[in-house]
């Protein structure tokens, strides 16, 4: 198998040019255990005996910077320097007009489960092999809670500053049983803006930057209520009571000061050195970060985030590898991508460092070594959404006109309904 790293000029040429041979040529994600992963698998099916030569994978890998920006204009431009390509849930309708939709295996609906294979379908097509699923944890410490549980005193104000700030006197409970309205009582009475006498200065993080993958994060929380960014048909749904409980539960554990005081400039890195120092009970993060913060605070627990009145959720996406239209050996292919869609090849990924979202019997078979994919998959199949137009063409655009918004609102710049306001006619332009 060829290995290609290239940029510049020299992927400008390769481009150009197209491919060398007549292999199957897979542009994919670059570093990272994606990349690992992704050379493990391809070395396993070259030493198939029934793939013959011109069949084979050759890997090509650029630079993360403007991936996908670049990867829209070679496919928009007809490039045949792949055949297979990236493609990520929340830039599937960006592609599908230079791709083909894929036939997977008998076995990927039992591998993978319907959720997680839906991040890579479009218009009711699959375009793509889900390769790496993200989704969120709840982490928290597990001695703060402990003790919080075993302290009558401890309860009596827990009781006295949800009745003040949350209009409800609530009793501390075990993470597994929060709802939201638990997270934020929680997160208020490990403040010490809140209570002077809590062990750590802040309840809580959450990521209020200007950034689409902060609206990711929070997107947990009004799903719960049953927020959606559509209706079935089609119609905006915004302006709703779901979104406008999280949007102002999160301002008030922000201007309570249960979240640090510049939150509006945190995304993912200051949310985990934040947590990593022992200064916050708990948050809801990225799955990616459960090996840093469970082992920078040993009792920390990563476990679903809260419920709310619809139930628990999480917000998933994937990146996967797709069909492009101009393929050139869309035969061999295809035959790459049904078979990344086994059960073989997707324990083999995972073996070799890759996080598929797996489901059943394919993830208990990785319940020793890899303990993490098991509750991946697990939170997948039973918490995970998307939300109605999140793989749209313009999906990348909404969230960050959804950033834009809501961090005006909770930096006090402008009000909620102002906020909404502006998020629905943004998302009228761009989904309408």
């Amino acid at each position: 198998m060829t290995r290609h790293r290239l940029t510049g000029a020299a992927l400008a040429a390769a481009l150009l040019a197209g491919p060398a041979a007549a292999q199957v040529t897979v542009l994919g994600w670059p570093g990272g255990p994606e990349e690992t992963a992704l050379r493990a698998v391809a070395e396993m099916y070259n030493a198939r005996e029934d793939v013959a030569d011109e069949d084979k994978v050759e890997l090509l890998f650029t630079s993360r910077d403007g991936f996908f920006d670049k990867l829209q204009v070679d496919l928009a431009a007809g490039s045949t320097a792949f055949d297979a390509n990236l493609i990520a849930t929340y830039s599937i309708g960006r592609y599908a007009p230079f791709m083909e939709p894929i036939t997977l295996s008998d076995e990927a609906q039992d591998v993978f489960g319907e959720t997680v294979l839906s991040t890579m379908q479009f218009d009711g097509e699959q375009y793509g092999v889900p390769t790496d699923l993200s989704l969120h944890f709840l982490y928290y410490r597990g001695d703060l809670i402990e003790a919080l549980l075993a302290d009558e005193a401890a309860a009596e104000l827990y009781g006295d500053i949800s009745e003040e700030f949350l209009g409800e006197r609530l009793a501390p409970k075990s993470p597994e049983e929060w709802t939201w309205d638990d997270f934020a009582a929680n997160a208020l009475y490990f403040s010490q803006s809140v209570n002077p006498d809590s062990p750590t200065r802040y309840g809580t993080v959450i990521q209020m930057k200007n950034l689409l993958f902060n609206m990711m994060v929070f997107h947990s929380w009004p799903r719960s209520y049953g927020a959606d960014w559509m209706d079935a048909e089609g119609a905006l749904t915004m302006d709703s009571a779901a979104w406008r409980e999280a949007l102002e539960t999160a301002k008030l554990l922000y201007d309570a000061g249960a979240t640090p005081p510049d939150s509006t400039s945190y995304e993912y890195a200051e949310a985990n050195t934040a947590f990593s120092s022992g200064q916050v009970a708990a948050m809801v993060q990225w799955n990616a970060a459960a090996t840093e913060l469970t082992g920078a605070q040993p009792e920390t627990v990563a476990i679903a985030p809260p419920a709310g009145p619809e139930g628990r959720f999480t917000h998933i996406h994937g990146l996967g590898l797709g069909l492009n239209a101009a393929a050139e050996n869309k035969d061999g292919a295809r035959a790459f991508l049904e078979w990344l869609s086994t059960e073989e090849a997707a324990l083999a990924y995972a073996r070799s460092g890759g996080a598929p979202g797996l489901a059943g019997d394919t993830a208990q078979a990785l319940a020793d070594e890899r303990p993490d994919l098991v509750q991946v998959g697990d939170y997948a199949s039973n918490y995970g959404f998307v939300m109605n137009g999140a793989t749209s063409e313009s999906a990348l655009s909404v969230y960050e006109a959804q950033a834009q918004e809501f961090t005006g609102y909770w930096a006090g710049t402008q009000d909620l309904d102002t906020a909404i306001a502006n998020v629905t006619a943004s998302m009228d332009e761009l989904l309408n």
